[in-house]
């Protein structure tokens, strides 16, 4: 599976008056593509500020004491606010508790839902262009590069590159115009159909705006590949249903006046016929408007879309895509070899630096000197025409420039030097050893990957070139995709629909008091999915609901995962709400966590006596003793225990608890936790009697279930 999250060896602490709350301490897990982890603890145990770590939304108090949260090539906590701004909401999506903490209670629902489509929509447009932009500007100048000297073949590069910007941009325009008017084409039929039940049914009071909707849908659904402007026929039954509509609640002697059922039938006929038509497809776009714009009108190219759609794409690679991918290909080949002589430098220089990081007394001009340059050959080893991101570059430089700034401050702390209280309060635990040892790693970590890399070094780039286009290509739809409020608003009622509002145009134009609990929070699920992200965070979204809601959210939260194919993080203390939802399990207490596996693992085989704890304090409906309950309370987290942190709260703590803390044992290859008891030498000891019997009644009732 395609690993989306990665976190590693993560470290969170919290300023305060009473010291400093050590709320993360050293955790690591990892996330796929459509999978669902779950995140269970008491309050306090650090998961939520896992979760806010990842949405770059953490107190100002807090400090970020180590660790990472690999995302798209990039770690999380150390890219800047403007870079959170691109992922927050938009990629990475969060539901709180508390709905009213996501609504702005005096702003209607409609505004809350429609706003940040809007506001993304330009902002992935604007980002699109300078990506499109960079890139042809670059594919450019490594073609002028590729063939120095010959100018002929320069002239020629530099035409196909201005060709092929124009080819897009035009191609992307048009059909993003196709696309808009075909989806009014589906609403529209939609609409004249629920319209002409409304007008058998004499449905006065709808009818009149119903058919002003279905009017302007028509309209827009105008398209030469679809339904031509200059159709009258069909423009005159458009015109005919607006004036009947508007004239049709009553006349002089109080008798419901009918619309023209027949003419509303052909309508649709039309409608029907032009959704069967053949889509013209990129390359007719983009030869007949942009390629060869004299060659034909839009009307003409009309009438004979499949035609058109084979003959251009066949004319367009014979005339210009083939030679043109075999100089993008060029093109790429050297931006690669360049970025492989660039790696060779890196790594010499990488392992220059370890040997002045294993000298006994380092001066701090010449380190920060030393890593500097590194982190500028790295920076110079990027390929700039590659369309995935070098993630060990990015993670490296990220990590290189934080580590010289806390060693700096290290240094500083144990020389005496002047620093700020907050400098001080922050840096005042830092291991200046450990910060070296973690800059050798760093630097370890990047010659091997670099060594790796240059064993292979790729030769046919004309598969590459195919998909620079493509890219290309989807840059190009961003460039031109505009979110208007009519789109915007008829996506909410989408996404008001989908996550199962009622009535949803009528409830749009309301303010979140007049929805009930379970209604605001699909609201602010449906927000969290307005932009399709990647992942959806969901800090405890049940909590604040009544049980059946709770279970209707629950199924929702499935549901969506499944059609969208979205990656779940599912912050809870309730280990029993994610029992049907869940793929894996993470249960943290006291800041780490203490078992994490499967949700089979856990719930059949679970090992900690924390885990243990929490199955046994789980309501069911056959459970007929009385629940156990965590005796004792979490501890001070400004002052960790020693040991094992639930030592204290574990009935079946061992004397090694309290002295040691316990390292993560394998129990097989995906189920793994941290006590004692899974050591060799530790006594045999069985889980409460209440976990192994409803353990065996799951394995019954799931036996049952499968005959």
């Amino acid at each position: 599976m395609e690993k989306i999250l990665d976190v590693k060896n993560l470290r969170i602490s919290f300023r305060t008056n009473n010291g400093r709350v050590k709320a993360v301490r050293d955790i690591s897990f990892d996330l796929n593509k459509g999978e669902t982890i779950a995140i269970v603890g008491e309050s306090g145990s650090g998961k939520s500020v896992t979760a806010r770590a990842m949405m770059g939304i953490l107190a100002p108090n807090a400090i970020v004491d180590g660790g990472e949260i690999l995302y798209d090539g990039m770690d999380l906590m150390k890219i800047s606010e403007e870079e959170f701004h691109n992922l927050r909401g938009n990629r990475i999506s969060m539901i709180f508790q508390d709905p009213l903490s996501s609504l702005n209670p005096i702003v209607k629902i409609g505004k809350q839902l429609t706003e940040a489509m809007i506001l993304n929509g330009k902002s992935s447009q604007k980002d699109a262009k300078n990506i499109f932009n960079n890139m042809t500007k670059l594919l450019e100048e490594t073609m002028v590069k590729a063939y120095a000297g010959n100018e002929d073949k320069i002239a020629k590069a530099k035409a196909n590159v201005a060709v092929l910007k124009k080819f897009i941009e035009v191609s992307n325009k048009y059909e993003f115009e196709y696309n808009q008017a075909y989806d009014m084409l589906e609403s529209c039929l939609m609409n004249a159909e629920s319209l002409r039940i409304e007008i058998i049914g004499k449905k006065t009071a709808v009818v009149p705006n119903h058919a002003k909707k279905v009017v302007e849908e028509a309209k827009r659904a105008c398209n030469p590949f679809l339904i031509s402007k200059d159709n009258n026929e069909y423009m005159t039954l458009v015109n005919m249903i607006a004036q009947e509509g508007a004239a049709y609640p009553k006349t002089g002697n109080g008798e419901s006046l009918t619309l023209h059922l027949e003419e509303l039938k052909t309508m649709l006929s039309e409608v029907k016929a032009a959704r069967r038509k053949a889509s013209p497809n990129f390359f007719t776009l983009g030869y007949y408007i942009g390629f060869e714009p004299n060659a034909k009108s839009l009307d003409e190219l009309a009438q004979d879309v499949e035609g058109m759609n084979t003959m251009t794409r066949t004319y367009i690679d014979e005339k210009f895509m083939t030679a043109f991918l075999e100089d993008i290909a060029k093109a790429l080949e050297l931006a690669y070899l360049d970025s492989v002589e660039k790696k060779k430098a890196a790594v010499a220089h990488a392992e220059d630096v370890l040997s002045f990081l294993e000298a006994d007394s380092i001066d701090i001009k010449e380190l920060k000197k030393k890593l500097d340059a590194l982190v500028k050959d790295v920076e110079a080893s990027i390929d700039r025409l590659s369309i995935t991101k070098d993630s060990t570059a990015y993670t490296f430089r990220s990590a290189m420039n934080h580590a010289v700034e806390t060693y700096i401050y290290a240094m500083h702390l144990k020389n005496k030097k002047h620093l700020s209280a907050s400098e001080k309060i922050a840096f005042e635990n830092t291991d200046y050893n450990l910060v070296v040892t973690n800059m050798q790693v760093c630097v370890k970590r990047l010659v091997e990957d670099y060594e790796l890399q240059l064993q292979t070094i790729d030769t046919d780039f004309s598969d590459n070139a195919v998909d620079m286009i493509d890219y290309l290509k989807a840059q190009g739809a961003k460039m031109v995709y505009r979110v208007t409020k009519s789109m915007a608003k008829n996506r909410a009622i989408q996404l008001m629909e989908e996550v199962g509002i009622p009535e949803a145009e009528k409830r749009y134009n309301q303010y979140p008091f007049e929805f009930s609990g379970g209604m605001r929070q699909r609201i602010v699920i449906a927000i969290a999915l307005s932009a399709n992200p990647d992942i959806l965070i969901c800090d405890e979204p049940t909590t604040a609901l009544d049980v059946t809601i709770q279970s209707q959210i629950l199924e929702l939260i499935n549901k969506l995962k499944e059609e969208r194919q979205l990656s779940v993080i599912f912050i809870t203390h309730d280990l029993g709400v994610v029992a049907n939802m869940a793929d894996k399990i993470a249960v943290m207490y006291a800041g780490k966590i203490v078992e994490y596996g499967t949700v089979d693992d856990v719930f059949y085989d679970p090992k900690h006596p924390y885990t243990w704890a929490l199955l046994s304090s789980m309501p069911d409906i056959y459970t007929e003793e009385r629940l156990e309950s965590i005796p004792g309370t979490p501890p001070d987290m400004t002052e960790p225990p020693v040991g094992d942190a639930f030592a204290a709260r574990n009935k079946y703590a061992l004397k090694i608890d309290f002295e040691q803390q316990p390292p993560m044992f394998k129990v097989s290859d995906t189920h793994y936790a941290a006590t004692w008891l899974l050591h060799p030498e530790a006594p045999k000891v069985e889980p409460p009697r209440i976990v192994t019997e409803r353990i065996e009644r799951m394995k019954n009732m799931e036996a049952q279930s499968n005959e």
